[in-house]
């Protein structure tokens, strides 16, 4: 069956990559605005990349020692999960300072040497921007919380104790499930869409957003060339805050809260004025993050007409096969299902904007695990078919670390080896309703822990794989010693091979990024 699977799949990724014709959607006089268009970019987890000091967490010089590793590869762009500082309740997406380096990842000297080195390389650098949310610890949220006439009180989203307990609202990587967080000391709720320790951004204000502008003026003044905007949909709300029933989910919303958060009223006037105070004076890359964004609202993101942002990502690939109801748990799906959300997508931005495409990063579980076979003997066959696939697609493909070597989950057996706040939960809310906790942990060996894509880089055959020469943060995976970058770099038949020989056949053949497609195997059969 698994082996029917992958020939059906390399067929798709050859009708993907060969019905093209050259219907360009872009002149050549055009080119300078498109470098993000035909760039592949190379997403670095930096705690988990390369450790350069021995504390057992990866780290910005840690990176820079990799350089070269990175630009043999063929990436155009680097895009790096947060590094400014932060308290860790969610590994960096809890921002304590904007304008700051997390301590265990160096200093500002050791960010501006890596941009510069990166720079050297003609390798492109972009920002993991999280301004939906920040952490409970920064200084804006301290003041907030200290009086309900402090300057910074309307930083954030409160609902006052005396009109009673807010409406429900969902809070991601809490265990009860609320997005509200009682603070006693001004008998109020705060909003927080992920965990308590990330309360929600109040966008309504013009301060607030005038702060954000200035803040990320002053990065790309410094050099770097853009922003992946962490859950950018979700910034708007309905500060009313009125009670939505499941009723009006199914209704309105496809019975989906993400599509209700990312549905705010002032969302696309917010973006507009980011792109005009900030992303607009400069050659710089800009993508969402696009949690709840669908088919019919993708290109009021993308359309170059609205002065927004220049791409967005979307769930629904990633999403494919879970089980509605729990969490992470895989289900079945079929290759049908799988052609028809990439294609569906593809169309979305035949004639304006443009897409991307990826099947792992820090979120999702790994690559090849989640999406072919990770067994010994199907492993690298299933790691290049995933790679053709993506590399062959009109959009800007997104690879993340280590799956170019075909790395695979780490499988835990316990709930002590996760180190991530959402697994954690999820667990504690299973635990809480007397579910099965054996057959969860066994759910998130494949279906989707979030731990399973953190692990670290393989680089090697010695201990902890070359990442470090201490207790690593998070488990290294047991098969470092048959995956790992220093014998794939001698095996010209390696996945990590395949790799680099796609990712110049697709630059090589620049026509696949612009052309207009047509499916050549539609059977249903397959």
């Amino acid at each position: 069956m698994k082996t029917k699977f992958y020939k059906l799949f390399i067929c798709l990724a050859a009708s993907f990559l060969f019905a093209c014709n050259s219907n360009k959607q872009e002149s050549k006089n055009e080119k300078k605005e498109i470098w993000w268009k035909e760039a592949v970019v190379y997403q670095i987890y930096p705690r988990s990349f390369k450790d350069s000091d021995g504390d057992g967490v990866g780290d910005i010089k840690g990176i820079t020692t990799k350089l070269d590793y990175v630009k043999n590869l063929g990436i155009d762009v680097v895009w790096l999960n947060p590094i400014f500082s932060s308290p860790n309740a969610d590994n960096g997406y809890d921002i304590s300072n904007y304008d700051s380096i997390m301590k265990e990842f160096g200093t500002m000297k050791d960010f501006d040497e890596l941009l510069a080195e990166m720079h050297k390389r003609k390798i492109k650098l972009i920002l993991d921007l999280v301004v939906n949310h920040c952490s409970d610890e920064h200084e804006w949220f301290k003041q907030a919380r200290s009086s309900r006439t402090n300057p910074y009180r309307n930083y954030f989203h409160w609902w006052p104790a005396e009109k009673g307990k807010p409406p429900f609202r969902p809070g991601n990587f809490e265990v009860d499930g609320s997005g509200w967080r009682y603070d006693s000391l001004t008998n109020s709720y705060y909003l927080h869409y992920f965990s308590y320790k990330q309360p929600d951004l109040n966008w309504e204000n013009p301060k607030l957003r005038q702060e954000i502008y200035a803040m990320m003026n002053r990065w790309l003044k410094k050099g770097i060339d853009g922003f992946r905007m962490d859950v950018i949909p979700f910034i708007s709300k309905d500060t009313s805050f009125p009670v939505i029933t499941q009723a009006d989910l199914d209704k309105n919303y496809q019975g989906r809260w993400d599509i209700y958060q990312a549905s705010g009223p002032n969302l696309h006037t917010y973006l507009q004025e980011m792109n005009k105070e900030v992303l607009s004076k400069y050659d710089c890359m800009s993508l969402a993050e696009g949690a709840g964004m669908t088919t019919a609202t993708a290109l009021n993101f993308v359309d170059p007409d609205r002065k927004e942002l220049n791409m967005g990502y979307h769930f629904e690939g990633t999403n494919l096969g879970y089980v509605p109801g729990y969490f992470k748990k895989m289900g079945a799906y079929s290759l049908v299902d799988f052609k028809k959300v990439y294609s569906d997508w593809d169309k979305v931005y035949e004639n304006k904007g443009w897409g991307t495409i990826y099947l792992g990063n820090h979120d999702q579980p790994r690559m090849v695990s989640r999406w072919g076979n990770d067994a010994p003997e199907f492993r690298e066959l299933s790691s290049k078919m995933l790679t053709t696939f993506l590399l062959s697609m009109r959009s800007t493909p997104y690879y993340y670390f280590g799956d170019e070597l075909g790395m695979t989950n780490i499988k835990f057996d316990k709930i002590e080896d996760y180190k991530d706040i959402e697994t954690i939960a999820e667990y504690e809310k299973v635990k809480n309703a007397k579910g099965d906790l054996k057959q969860f942990i066994e759910d998130q060996k494949v279906g989707g822990a979030r731990d399973n894509g953190r692990t670290s880089m393989q680089w090697n055959t010695m201990i902890n794989g070359g990442f470090t020469t201490s207790q690593p943060w998070i488990k290294v995976n047991d098969n470092k010693a048959a995956i790992n970058v220093e014998s794939a770099e001698k095996d010209p038949n390696s996945t990590l091979s395949y790799f680099k020989k796609m990712v110049s056949l697709r630059k090589e053949h620049k026509d696949v990024l612009t052309s207009q497609w047509k499916k050549i195997l539609d059977n249903v059969k397959l």
